[in-house]
């Protein structure tokens, strides 16, 4: 969601911050706004509702500035609007504040120590600055007790970066909840909420933890606890490639990433193969699977749709029982537990508040714990028992594609390795298998003028749209629907075919999409079925069907995979549909409206 940068240094910090500010686009942003400072204690505040370009006219190219912080706003308290956008300062302008995440308790903080004033905006952030400037003010503290004053008294989550006009020379930090890190340069230090921020700047990071505070300057970072212990925390290196962060000859990074799952998938069984050429999988992972009564699977979003199939995949090779959680719903009307649970934590990011929330609480309770993330040292894989990699790259497109065919294959890898220990699988395919899956994925990506054709066809004008199917099938048609929905503005469901004639079958109108996934054997016929009944009632009829199981007529037929990893295989022509249908209606691709790509709020 919202994205935090800062500088401190020689080099012109505007430009930094900006370009910082960009690679954090992806996360899904309505303004964006950066307050730069000299020593000479002048600072300079610039804000715009909209896109970074638009901030970029507007920031006085003249201003010359070697400290500064920056951020990228998703509206939680106030509508997006310049007067809301990030920076904030204290009335005096004296202190400036960006801040990430939700400050639960922001009226009590504000009817406690500020009474009647009235603030400039309307957000939560605002109540920060301006109870810190108070402290100041009203309690003769120094800056940074001030600073640790104001953020003990918050309850939510936060990620805070503060500049003082009259202490040029440093960037107060904090975090609770919220990711931040801090960067380590010569003669520089940087704060990014993302690594992908200022990588071009450093490689060199160290973790702020939850309730720590950081003093940042050009030569040093200082990080306490609230009760002022220092702690010293080493330095990692994040290993990710600049090239990868840029389109290259793409007009979007979403097709970008669709385009690179068959490679995705070739650099998973490299990862996951030891040297005598098996899968493998960390041994106490699997001897924790082994010792549990029952998985429970906890993800939101695409995360969650992996989740089902995956939960396919457990108990299909394991024989452990498994069930899939929304973590918005778990982590507060949690189910009844078994005796032994194991959980596993699917997220791209690894930063998912709501997941994190149900991890806090099954840490209390002492269950062990898996996250499945694209991201190395992110909130959910250090917090956890166990980590898997998706090694899938940076994934910048809101809309997830190449992480969803990467937590799917990962699952699909842990689960064979698992089975192959239970002795329930004599012999491994899935290192074959997934290869098969890779070339598949190539066969559908090199014939994308096809799937352009059909979504010019069935998608152009539409306003609602059904994706259908059974087991493996409704889980695609779950996530293909919340692809068309996030970039196309489509209202697009998807439904269990069986279904349909139980009340959705009623909003079928002359000339309605819909789409039929026909991956599974004994009941591609029934699906078929449903189909039917939907084009009897005026449907535009899609189907997207499996080699073996396609008819004459199939608009599209995806080449045959072992069933278990159809879903790998069969999302693929419903992204590029997604992608295409955005692209001709003139939408951002990459960053549609109201979305994050990283959920960083409950």
């Amino acid at each position: 969601m919202c994205g935090i940068v800062g500088y401190i240094g020689r080099k012109d910090a505007k430009d930094i911050l900006l370009h910082g500010l960009e690679k954090l686009e992806y996360r899904g942003y309505d303004s964006a706004g950066i307050y730069v400072q000299n020593k000479a204690h002048e600072g300079y505040l610039f804000k715009e509702k909209g896109r970074i370009a638009a901030l970029r006219e507007k920031v006085d190219a003249s201003v010359e500035a070697t400290a500064g912080i920056g951020h990228t706003r998703w509206a939680t308290h106030g509508a997006p609007s310049v007067r809301n956008a990030h920076p904030h300062q204290s009335f005096s302008e004296r202190f400036t504040i960006v801040h990430n995440g939700v400050i639960e308790n922001y009226q009590e903080v504000k009817d406690a120590y500020l009474g009647d004033i009235d603030l400039k905006s309307d957000t939560d952030t605002e109540i920060i600055v301006q109870l810190i400037a108070w402290f100041v003010e009203e309690e003769d503290l120094a800056p940074i007790d001030a600073f640790k004053k104001a953020i003990v008294a918050l309850e939510g989550s936060y990620a805070i970066a503060l500049m003082d006009s009259e202490n040029p020379d440093v960037i107060f930090a904090a975090k609770n909840k919220s990711p931040l890190l801090l960067g380590k340069g010569d003669g520089f230090n940087v704060i990014c909420s993302d690594a992908m921020a200022m990588i071009k700047e450093t490689d060199q990071f160290v973790e702020l933890m939850d309730k720590e505070v950081a003093t940042v300057t050009r030569e040093s970072l200082v990080i306490e606890n609230y009760s002022g212990d220092i702690i010293d925390r080493n330095a990692y290196t994040a290993e990710i490639d600049s090239d990868d962060l840029e389109k290259g000859t793409y007009p979007y990074y979403m097709l970008k990433e669709i385009d690179e799952q068959p490679a995705v998938m070739r650099k998973l069984l490299l990862k996951y193969q030891d040297e005598n050429g098996k899968l493998t999988v960390d041994q106490e992972i699997v001897d924790t699977m082994l010792e549990s009564d029952r998985i429970y699977i906890i993800a939101a979003g695409t995360s969650y749709h992996a989740g089902l199939v995956g939960k396919q995949l457990i108990e299909s090779m394991t024989h452990i029982p498994t069930e899939v959680h929304v973590s918005s719903e778990f982590g507060y009307h949690t189910p009844l537990l078994s005796e032994k649970p194991f959980f596993i934590f699917i997220s791209q990011s690894g930063e998912t508040a709501d997941s994190r929330q149900v991890l806090v609480k099954t840490n209390a309770l002492g269950h062990p714990s898996l996250t499945v993330t694209n991201v190395s040292g992110s909130t959910l894989s250090r917090e956890s028992n166990f980590t898997l990699l998706l090694n899938a790259g940076p994934e910048i497109a809101v809309a997830s594609t190449k992480a969803y065919t990467a937590q799917i294959a990962v699952l699909a890898i842990l689960s064979e390795v698992v089975g192959i220990s239970k002795g329930l699988i004599k012999k491994g395919t899935m290192l074959h298998d997934i290869g098969i899956v890779a070339n598949a994925m190539q066969a559908i990506v090199d014939d994308k003028e096809k799937i352009e054709e059909l979504a010019a066809d069935y998608l152009s004008i539409s306003r609602n749209a059904f994706y259908i199917g059974r087991g493996m099938d409704y889980h695609v048609a779950l996530e293909a629907a919340l692809k068309l929905k996030e970039i196309s503005y489509i209202q697009t469901e998807g439904f269990a075919a069986g279904e349909l004639k139980h009340g959705t079958i009623a909003l079928i109108e002359e000339g309605t999409p819909v789409i039929a996934l026909v991956t599974e054997k004994g009941v591609a016929g029934h699906t078929r079925g449903n189909l039917q009944e939907t084009q009897a009632r005026g449907a535009h009829t899609m189907v997207i069907s499996m080699d073996g199981l396609n008819r004459p007529g199939d608009q599209i037929v995806i080449p045959h995979v072992n069933p278990l990893l159809s879903a790998l295989v069969s999302v693929i022509p419903t992204q590029l549909l997604s992608y295409y249908c955005s692209l001709h209606r003139g939408n951002d691709v990459d960053k549609p409206r109201n979305l994050a790509k990283s959920v960083t709020v409950e």
